[in-house]
């Protein structure tokens, strides 16, 4: 059988999130998704070397690069518009395992179950897949306001709101010991220790 499972997720590329706000730097699906993966499996280490999990970060890791793919068929929705009232919370979740099955069905019989695994993974990992969705937006606010764009001065308080409600230590921990650098600039991020090295040198 010809699958288009595959091709379907690659066009998360093509899929820009943020709609509603104006962006200096948009953003699209997938790199999101590779942003999230790159926090959740941080998170899934931090929990496991720091506060005794046994979590499996491969997993996570995996779990968060398709923890949009619904969006390939349902684009994404705005989160202020997602999350106006739980009737269209719920309506929204309902959507998006539709779109899940069917692009589970896209597979071949054999590989469904390992996928649905992935789409739809156990509440550990899902928590950390969450935070690390939640961390990503951050992370976008604090680099849009560095960029001098106050339209996501709002969506910053309310997001990290919400990341120190979730009560993770992992959270936590990830937020004192690396958010900061993410508002440097990239001379800023330079070690005193690094070599001296040209503009030119630093930028290619």
């Amino acid at each position: 059988m010809n699958s288009h499972f595959f091709a379907y997720i690659s066009r998360m590329r093509f899929i820009q999130r943020w709609a509603l706000m104006r962006n200096t730097a948009p953003e699209n699906v997938q790199e999101h998704s590779h942003q999230v993966a790159v926090l959740a499996h941080a998170l899934a280490v931090i929990r496991n070397e720091r506060f005794g999990g046994q979590v499996d970060a491969g997993a996570v890791a995996v779990a968060a690069l398709y923890h949009d793919a619904s969006e390939i068929l349902t684009g994404d929705m705005p989160t202020p518009i997602k999350y106006d009232n739980p009737a269209i919370r719920k309506a929204y979740k309902e959507v998006e395992k539709v779109a899940e099955d069917k692009l589970l069905r896209l597979l071949p019989p054999d590989m469904q179950p390992v996928y649905k695994q992935v789409l739809r993974p156990d509440a550990e990992t899902e928590a950390l897949v969450k935070a690390a969705d939640k961390l990503s937006a951050y992370i976008k606010c604090v680099e849009e306001l560095k960029a001098g764009n106050n339209e996501f001065r709002d969506a910053a308080t309310q997001t990290r709101a919400a990341l120190e409600g979730y009560g993770l230590p992992e959270v936590a921990y990830f937020m004192e010991t690396f958010l900061h650098s993410f508002s440097l600039t990239l001379d800023q991020l330079k070690s005193p220790g690094d070599p001296q090295e040209s503009c030119g040198e630093r930028r290619a």
